[in-house]
């Protein structure tokens, strides 16, 4: 259940309750694709650095180790060994993007495998089997990520099939609920809007999900070739259409500004590799804007990659000291970045929902928004 405790402007405040615990939101969850962030960080590292909700990717996972034998282990909390809230998306986009062969139906989707090449079928009632196998907290619906730009035949035709996808994930997961060996009986679904960056196509899409009264709403295809601008047009167009008492998602985003835009346009829920990714190559972000730590200039710089930073490599370690560990390719150096650039993302929401708390978000928004698209000049 979602609860709206302060709005300002369209922004919110709020708080939701799940089977594994409350998320404060907005929130941003920290991506374990395979179950585990990529550069070494575990579970007892996420709880360290304010993670609320680990999110993992059903198609990996369906892919290696298989979802049967995740549910036979007691499913993917057990697994890995993580308490909070986990969100599985559908798989639906890992489908579009990486597989290389595939041809839709109305049924699903058939594709070779990115690993092997093995045929595999994927469609609404599989992803939601898969997604009741791994337990997760939230279900994500299977849907047609398009790339932009789409033409307008093919949005109009693949928004119309992601509906009818979604109503058959509804009753596919209410089935799969009640079966006896159920991993998670609570477990929650969320649609997903699709119309590629079509107003009228996203409009008409939000107000037929919105009245199947899911247990949350995604704003999914974007961040997949169009521009910001494009993004929070899109976003002020759908936002009015979905529902108010229940939690919003934008799916696969994004840097801290768009974080800060799209909490000021109503979102609640974000992902997205970047910070991670970013880590394992040295890019980092701070409170004083981004910097590639690999730059000479900080070969002999003693200080922590952000003074006001608590994060472990902040609180230990040197900018010369990481970026010596990135030359001699030790594996402590990409570890370090990835912890950082989490804690970072995690208590800049931390501090949004404390403006918003307070009633200064458009003060906080318009400060942070200049500040952190910056490149840290020292």
């Amino acid at each position: 259940m979602y609860k709206l405790i302060k709005q300002e402007g369209r922004a919110r405040l709020g708080e939701f309750e799940t089977v594994h615990g409350t998320i404060k939101t907005p929130v941003f969850m920290n991506v374990g694709t395979s179950a585990a962030i990529k550069g070494g960080v575990s579970t007892g590292d996420l709880m360290n650095i304010k993670c609320q909700v680990e999110l993992s990717n059903t198609y990996h996972l369906h892919i290696r180790p298989g979802d049967e034998l995740i549910k036979e282990l007691g499913g993917l909390h057990k697994f890995f060994n993580w308490e909070g809230p986990i969100l599985t998306d559908s798989g639906g986009f890992q489908v579009f993007s990486l597989a290389k062969l595939r041809k839709i139906t109305e049924d699903g989707v058939y594709f070779n495998s990115h690993m092997d090449g093995k045929r595999i079928f994927m469609g609404p009632r599989e992803s939601m089997r898969i997604q009741a196998n791994l337990g997760s907290t939230i279900a994500m619906a299977f849907d047609e990520c398009v790339e932009n730009p789409a033409e307008y035949k093919y949005a109009k035709n693949s928004s119309d099939r992601t509906v009818r996808w979604l109503k058959i994930c509804k009753e596919e997961m209410e089935k799969l609920k009640k079966e006896p060996d159920a991993v998670n009986p609570n477990q929650l679904l969320f649609g997903i809007n699709q119309g590629s960056t079509y107003h009228d196509l996203r409009e008409k899409n939000m107000k037929e999900i919105a009245e199947l009264d899911l247990d949350g709403y995604a704003i999914g295809g974007l961040a997949v070739g169009e521009s910001a601008d494009v993004m929070y047009d899109i976003i002020d167009t759908v936002e009015p259409h979905m529902p108010k008492d229940k939690p919003r998602y934008l799916m696969g985003v994004g840097t801290p500004v768009n974080i800060l835009e799209a909490v000021y346009r109503g979102i609640d829920f974000f992902d997205c590799v970047m910070p991670s990714r970013n880590a394992r190559h040295g890019n980092l972000f701070t409170w004083a804007g981004h910097m590639n730590l690999n730059n000479n200039k900080y070969e002999r710089d003693p200080r922590p990659i952000d003074a006001e930073c608590d994060c472990p490599a902040c609180k230990r370690y040197s900018r010369a000291y990481i970026r010596h560990l990135f030359k001699a390719r030790e594996i402590l150096g990409m570890r370090l970045c990835v912890l950082h650039n989490l804690y970072f993302y995690n208590t800049l929401m931390e501090k949004i929902r404390e403006a918003l708390a307070e009633g200064r978000y458009e003060s906080f928004y318009r400060e942070m928004r200049e500040r952190l698209a910056k490149r840290v000049d020292d």
